[in-house]
């Protein structure tokens, strides 16, 4: 099991494998070159070590958010974000 972080899809770039994502306010690079479906912006993806390793559904980003809020001590609002 590996902890995976969800994220918004903000941009795809020119390089074909990489896209520009949100998650919770900060943007990030992360590479999209696993997935086998294609993204566009306003996806969520499931983030480990800088690779989606899945497209998910909103709803299931909003689970995985709160789940993490558990563990930690983030302000952020989920609906905010979700």
């Amino acid at each position: 099991m590996c902890l995976g972080i969800p994220g918004r899809v903000v941009a795809l770039r020119d390089n074909p494998h990489l896209a520009t994502v949100d998650v919770l306010g900060e943007e990030a690079t992360i590479n999209i070159g696993m997935l086998e479906e294609p993204l566009e912006a306003g996806d969520y993806v499931l983030i480990h070590v800088g690779f989606a390793m899945n497209k998910i559904e909103p709803a299931e980003a909003r689970k995985a958010l709160e789940g993490l809020q558990l563990m930690g001590n983030n302000d952020t609002e989920v609906d905010q974000w979700v």
